[in-house]
């Protein structure tokens, strides 16, 4: 019996080890979230006079699981920057009676379920989808203190992302990163031309690649110097509460899989499958066969 148990923990380290990183390790494709942001913008009035206003972001991301398969998944993304004016609760319409949309944008796209470095292939994306390079919603499993490309969707192409340091957020050990872009050449409004400046912080769970918190500082200037977007963001304190209950979920699961199933697998179903090996074999040659003993006679008896 010993044997056995010990043969079987030894087998369930043997395949968490070696099978679950490859299967547990994998952006899901039945993706389906919200994020929200909130802080501040200021944007020129009628008379071209900043004017603060409180705002919000909505990020709505989903997955299309037809499309995506074992080694890529296939996203679709919407996002909208709203003026945080009423019971506002997600993106508003561009015919909004109250005006509260300042921009919004759609985007197709898919990503490597490892790595999750941008994929571009016509079997995955529509016609029309633009080229994507680098990260895009997420950073890979086992993220590292390096530099990785990160796709700017203001730019339409990649800056650098730096690891800077490491903090805890709501129990969460994160990896932050930085990406900083300054005085870009670029489309800052439809159809008009100007510069780019903009610095974010990404707060990474290094296991997952999961973002737990992003913060933004981003400024769009005219070809003239006039500012066009002043803009403060980061996720919500309820939604960054949210991101890390989740993604320190699944970082505890995948660690227990993989390292703690396999070291309690090998410590104590290798010396179980000795021992019970070793028992089998003296027991087996305590029951081989010997001289035949005399029994005791009864007294009386011929």
């Amino acid at each position: 019996m010993l044997a056995f148990v010990g043969g079987f923990l030894v087998v369930l380290a043997i395949l968490a080890q070696a099978y679950a990183p490859g299967a547990l390790e994998k952006t899901p494709i039945d993706v389906n979230t919200t994020t929200e942001l909130e802080g501040t913008a200021s944007l020129p009035d009628a008379s071209g006079d900043l004017q603060e206003t409180p705002v919000k972001a909505y990020s709505i991301t989903h997955t299309d699981s037809e499309k995506s398969d074992d080694n890529v998944a296939v996203f679709q993304n919407f996002a909208c920057l709203v003026k945080d004016e009423g019971d506002v609760t997600t993106c508003v319409s561009a015919d909004d009676p109250q005006d509260r949309l300042i921009n919004a944008s759609e985007d197709n796209f898919a990503a490597d379920r490892v790595d999750a470095l941008a994929v571009n292939d016509p079997k995955y994306l529509p016609a029309d989808a633009v080229p994507h390079e680098g990260l895009v919603n997420k950073w890979p499993f086992h993220s590292k203190k390096t530099t990785y490309p990160y796709w700017d969707t203001v730019l339409q192409t990649t800056v650098d992302a730096t690891y800077d340091r490491t903090e805890t957020l709501d129990g969460v050990e994160c990896y932050v990163y930085v990406a900083t872009v300054s005085d870009a050449p670029a489309e800052v409004s439809d159809g008009i031309q100007g510069t780019y400046t903009d610095e974010k912080e990404f707060f990474i769970e290094p296991l997952t690649g999961g973002i737990v918190d992003q913060r933004e500082h981003q400024q769009r200037f005219t070809d003239d110097g006039d500012v066009l977007l002043d803009l403060t963001l980061a996720f919500t304190k309820d939604q960054v509460q949210t991101f890390a209950d989740d993604i320190g979920g699944q970082a505890d699961q995948l660690n227990t899989l993989t390292k703690t199933v396999p070291v309690v697998g090998y410590a104590v179903g290798i010396p179980m499958l000795l021992i019970g090996l070793a028992l089998l074999f003296l027991g087996r040659n305590g029951s081989a066969p010997g001289a035949p003993s005399r029994q005791p006679v009864a007294a009386g008896s011929k």
